[in-house]
């Protein structure tokens, strides 16, 4: 029996669970020694980034198990957003639960969503360099690389990769 994944909006009793995935994802994927980084201590302020934009969960069997956070352009916490896409930031899954469907849960949700919202015709997002996982399942999902809109993590030397896909 398959387990059953729900995507859903955050409520604040999630921002806790939500903190932890996000800290042990962006751990995982080693750009980061440890969570005291000043771009890691901001991800990890969930209830801060939820003022501001769409924060949705994944559930598998009822356990929180990722997050993504959705911005418009102009959006506090849009980096890419051009007038007509709906950016989402930070897609995260548990690295204890990775390669479950999670994260193509929240793709897929992702762009549902964006097709029923006016004036949205592309989704874009950014993703690190060396996140393999991602890119693939960026690209099973029909996202195309835009490499002329790459950029870098402000106060890095992180370079992060620009994927959209035309609705």
């Amino acid at each position: 029996m398959s387990a059953t994944i729900t995507v859903r909006p955050a409520a604040p009793t999630d921002y806790t669970e939500i903190a932890r995935i996000t800290r042990d994802s962006y751990l995982a994927a080693g750009y980061f020694d440890d969570a005291e980084h000043p771009y890691m201590r901001q991800i990890q302020q969930v209830s801060d980034r939820a003022a501001f934009a769409p924060i949705w969960v994944a559930e598998r069997d009822g356990v929180i198990a990722g997050s993504v956070t959705l911005a418009r352009a102009g959006d506090k916490f849009a980096d890419i957003a051009r007038q007509d896409e709906l950016e989402f930031r930070m897609l995260v899954v548990d690295p204890a639960v990775q390669r479950g469907g999670i994260g193509r849960a929240l793709v897929q949700a992702i762009v549902a969503h964006a097709r029923e919202l006016d004036g949205v015709s592309a989704v874009s997002l950014t993703t690190g360099r060396d996140w393999h996982s991602a890119h693939a399942l960026y690209e099973s999902t029909g996202f195309r690389r835009v490499p002329e809109r790459d950029w870098l993590v402000p106060e890095t030397k992180i370079k992060l990769l620009v994927y959209r896909l035309e609705l």
